[in-house]
Formats: C-alpha cells, structure tokens, sequence
C-alpha cells in the first residue's frame, strides 16, 4: 500500500512539473510577441513571473528591457536594487543602476557608479567578460572598452580580449583601432589566428564603396612591416590584401620579395601567376611564370610554367582586340618548340589542344590541327579526360570545316561515355551537340536537349543552354511559327563559327532587308559589330554597338555593346575619356552585369589610381 502511495505521489509530481514546464513554455512565446509587438505592459507581467518561476539573466534582462520601454523607472530601480542585494555580484544588476541613474538625467552619479564597477574589478577574466557584456547591454560600448582595458592591466596582458576590443571598435566605427587589434592577434600567434584575422578582414572590406577600408587596412599592415621588418607575416598579410583587391601586379612584388628573402620554391608566385591568368592580367601573369623559369630546368615547377606560360600568351594574343598574323605564327612556333621539347604525351595535352585551336580557327590549317588531334587522342597513356577533351576540339573543327557527321559522332560518343554522364564535359557534348542542331535549324530537338541542360551541374553550361533556348523560343513567330530569320541567323551563326566571315555578314545583312521588325534584329546588329571587331573593322563595329544602345538600350546585349564600345575606345581610339565614361557609364546603369569588375578596374587605371 505505501509502495503505491509513492508511485502516485511520484506521478503526481511528474504531471505537476510537466504542466509547469508546458505552461511556462506557453508564457515564454507569449511574451515574446507581445515584446515583439511593442505591447511591453503586457510582456513585462509575463516576463516578471517567468522570472520569479526561474531567474535567469534573459527573463531579467526581457523585464527591465519592458519597464525601460514603459519608462516605468521607479518600478526598474526598486526590483533592480532588490535582485543586486540577492546577488550583489551580479555584474547586469550592477550596471543597471548606473543605468537607471542615467536614464533619470543623473549622468554624474551614472559615471561615478560605472567608475566604481570598473576600479573595483579583480583580475578575473570571467568577471572582466561579464562585465563589459553587461554594459554593451545596456548599449555602454564605451565603458565596455574602459573594463577590456583595466581587465589588460589586471592580468598583465596588453593583448587579451583583441578579439573583443575589436567588434566593439567596429560598432562604434572605430576602424583604424580594430584592424589594429586585429594585427595583434596574428602577431601573437600567427598559425592560430591568421585565417580568423583573414575572414574578419574580408568581411570587413566586402562593404567598401571607396576604397577607403582597403587604403585603411593596407597602410596599418604598411606601417607594421616598417616597424618590424623582420616579421615577414605581415608581408604574408599584405599579399594576402593585395589579392583580394586582384591588384596582382603589386602582389607579384611582394611574393617575389618573399620568395627571395625566404628561399623558396616559388609556389607563391605559380599562385599568383595563376590567379593573373584566371583574371586575365595576362601581363603579370606572364612575368610571374618567367620568374621561376628563370629559376632553371631543375624547379619543380619548371614544366608546369613553360605550359602555363604559352597557353598565357595563347590568351593574351587572341583576345586582343589587335593581335597580327606575325603574332600567331610566332605563337605557333612556341607551342611547337614547347612540345618538342617536353614531348606529345599526357603531360602536354593543353598544349597540343590549343595548337591545334590555333592553327583551324585563326591560321586556317583546319588540316594539321586535324593531325594533331588525331594523334593526341591515339596515345596510349592519355587520361580518358583528356581524351574526351580532344574529341571535343576535333569535333568542332570537323563543324568549322563542314562536315556535320563526324562533327555530331564525336560530341555523341563523349555525351554518352558512362565515365561523363553528370559530368560537366559530358554535359558540354549534349550542349555542343544541341548547339548543331540549332546551327542546322533543328531547333525543335535542339531546344529539348537544352531544357535538359539547364539543370546542368556546371552553371556555366547550365546559363549557355537557357541563353540558347530562350534565344530560340523568343524568335519563333508566334503568329505563324514561322522560323525563317532564326534559320537564317543559325546559318550565319555557323558561318561565323567556322570563320567565314564575309559570308555571315551577307546572310545578316539579308535578315535586316527582310524582318527589319522582327525581335532578332539586336541580335542580328550584335553578330555583325562581333564580325567586324574579328575583322579589325572597329569603325563599323563601333557604330553597330552605339545603334544598339541608342535603339535597344533595356535589351539584354545592352551592357556587353557597352563594354565593348568602351574596349575600342580605351584600346584602338586611345580615348581615355570616353573610354572612363563608358566604363563608368556601365557600371552606373548595369550593375549586375558580368563585365563590372573588369569595367572597374580598367577605369582606376585609365584614371591614374596609383596601384602598388
């Protein structure tokens, strides 16, 4: 019987303490909205007996937070001073009557009471942290420094709470300060603290309009590395910053300082000369990869900059606006000597490639490329990869030559290998694929592959094939389903693929005589102002790209006819002035466009910014 009793009293206090716990929970939400619904009556009587049920520093801090919001300081001051003789410890309580003396207007007595906190704290970290939380609370940012700092001279540390110190110096835009506390922390211990310096650093420079955060950071950095020359971590910090700004030009300077003062192998400048290349500073890129050259056949990175280094100047030449024959022979000769000299294998493959690109698409040797390739893909030794990759290339120059059978046999047996089903160079077969239907006017079963690409993993292929299928879609007549001027643009299309230049321009030219009010004629313009930039007929060009912007300026080729109005002006004209205003011109009406970080570097050189 009394073992019973027991069971049920037992259950009877768990059911209690459920409902207790269920109920408090229902307050808690409650009071919450009405917090959040600025109804603070309300939420200061839930919150009050929330905390008189279970007194933890949020429900005290939601309570004071609602009588504050009411202005009801009497009733603050009389339930803060009776908690603080509970816990005279408590270091919220405590701030909290400074607190209340200041909202009273009492602002001497406040600061005598927050004097007195501070003076009489002891050197205890946990006690030190308390209280300056408490006052960054109660929005003290100020008296919290005050507390960091006397908590430094307690423990006879000037470094401890840099971390701290500094997100409080943000708040109150103090930001000379913080990157210096930030600096301490990676001359304290470099290897723990420099990624969570770096991150902090980046976050803080994301938001820089001006530059100003940038110029900030990069003097303090400076003026450490002239104070402690021997600390090469700052110069590691400075080429770190000169990264994130992509000025790789004066980062180049300091890796090979680095490089020099630490005898290294130079990784760091291959770095470099990588990310110039992949930003297309092509020219510091280039100076990069003669560094370690110079460096002797017995780098380890000596094969890999004489590759790197000619597929460089492979882009830097072709994507010049005004590149000669005698640059691309020349170009032709140093891919064959490289070659000849590291050997047709596995391990120059880029090389092989890009020679053959070279000679069908820009010297019109569409036969030895052919050659090339062939026997590229016949090594024995050759990655699959690789080999599919120069399946591709063959494949398109098979397209350029005209003959569509092995062109579409080659994208096939890459699209359907089993080893590149979902991946990205499988994917560019189905595009490359889907690309000659629509160049044949097969743009029913071109459209369908290139709704399957849009889910494709790669975003790049995944953007081309919705671009292609909108493209077809939006100039099908809607009225009649007609297709004759999108056949007629596919055909100038491959023509233009396949370098005919003279012969694209004649099939365009037909297209504006014929559906001069059809939604393809921007395009129709763009194609040809692409044409004769080929051609080195800028005047032309320019003129086709000010038509498109003076008659299709909310088109979506708008900002690419900007950007390469602004090219021609900047590189061919040698009008730096129009060339600035039609940068900035660029970044003003099209943000989001993806030539903008280029469009904005090249307005800070054309404006003279000094860059080191």
């Amino acid at each position: 019987m009394i073992k019973q009793i027991k069971i049920l009293l037992t259950s009877l206090f768990v059911l209690l303490s459920y409902s207790t716990y269920a109920q408090s929970d229902v307050d808690e939400k409650l009071a919450a909205q009405y917090f959040q619904e600025k109804d603070f009556a309300k939420a200061a009587e839930l919150y009050q007996k929330l905390y008189e049920n279970k007194p933890t520093i949020f429900y005290y801090r939601q309570y004071t937070n609602c009588l504050f919001e009411l202005g009801d300081l009497k009733t603050a001051e009389k339930f803060i001073k009776k908690e603080l003789k509970k816990n005279p410890d408590d270091a919220n309580m405590n701030v909290d009557v400074g607190y209340i003396y200041q909202l009273n207007g009492e602002d001497n007595k406040a600061n005598k009471h927050y004097s007195s906190i501070i003076n009489e704290l002891k050197p205890d970290k946990n006690q030190i942290n308390n209280t300056a939380n408490a006052f960054v609370a109660r929005g003290l940012y100020s008296k919290a420094l005050e507390t960091y700092k006397k908590g430094r001279e307690l423990l006879k540390d000037q470094y401890n709470f840099g971390l701290e110190i500094a997100n409080i110096l943000y708040i109150q835009n103090n930001f000379q300060e913080m990157v210096e506390e930030y600096l301490n922390m990676i001359d304290i211990n470099y290897i723990t603290y420099i990624n969570f310096v770096q991150q902090r650093l980046q976050d803080f420079l994301s938001q820089d309009p001006d530059a100003s955060r940038s110029s900030l950071v990069k003097n303090a950095i400076l003026n450490r590395i002239k104070k402690y020359p021997d600390k090469t971590f700052y110069t590691e910090m400075l080429l770190w910053l000169l990264i994130q700004q992509k000025d790789f030009s004066a980062a180049l300077l300091q890796a090979k300082s680095l490089d020099r003062r630490l005898n290294e192998d130079g990784a760091r400048i291959l770095n470099i000369a990588r990310l110039s290349s992949a930003n297309k500073d092509y020219e510091v890129a280039i100076e990069a990869y003669n560094y370690i050259l110079s460096k002797g056949k017995n780098s380890i990175y000596y094969y890999d900059c004489r590759i790197e280094l000619i597929n460089t100047r492979y882009l830097k030449i072709t994507e010049s606006l005004n590149y000669t024959k005698d640059d691309l022979l020349q170009l032709e000769k140093e891919y064959n000597l490289a070659i000849q000299e590291i050997g047709n294998n596995t391990n120059t493959i880029s090389l092989i490639k890009n020679l053959a690109h070279l000679e069908a698409f820009y010297l019109n040797n569409d036969s030895i490329a052919k050659k090339i390739l062939k026997e590229a893909i016949a090594l024995r030794d050759i990655k699959p990869i690789d080999r599919a990759e120069c399946k591709l290339e063959l494949a398109d120059i098979y397209l350029m030559s005209g003959e569509i059978w092995e062109a579409t046999l080659l994208y096939s047996q890459v699209e359907k290998d089993k080893a590149f089903k979902n991946e990205p160079i499988g994917h560019l077969a189905k595009f490359k694929n889907a690309k000659l239907s629509y160049y044949i006017s097969e743009f029913e079963w071109a459209k369908a592959q290139l709704d399957v690409l849009k889910g494709a993993t790669s975003k790049l292929i995944a953007n081309d094939a919705m671009e292609l299928s909108l493209f077809i879609a939006d100039n099908i007549d809607p009225v009649d389903s007609s297709t004759t001027a999108l056949e007629m643009f596919a055909r100038a299309d491959l023509n233009y693929f396949r370098n005919n230049k003279n012969a694209a321009l004649m099939t365009l030219d037909s297209i504006i005589k014929i559906f001069s009010y059809h939604p393809i004629t921007d395009d129709v313009y763009f194609k040809k102002a692409q044409i004769y930039m080929i051609m080195n007929n800028y005047k032309e060009a320019d003129s086709l790209f000010s038509l498109i912007l003076q008659n299709y300026s909310y088109d979506i080729l708008a900002d690419d006819a900007l950007y390469n109005k602004a090219l021609i002006n900047e590189e061919i004209y040698k009008n730096k002035e129009t060339a600035m205003e039609l940068y900035q011109e660029l970044l003003m009406k099209y943000p989001g466009s993806i030539y903008c970080i280029d469009a904005r570097k090249r307005y800070r050189q054309l404006r003279g910014d000094i860059i080191n």
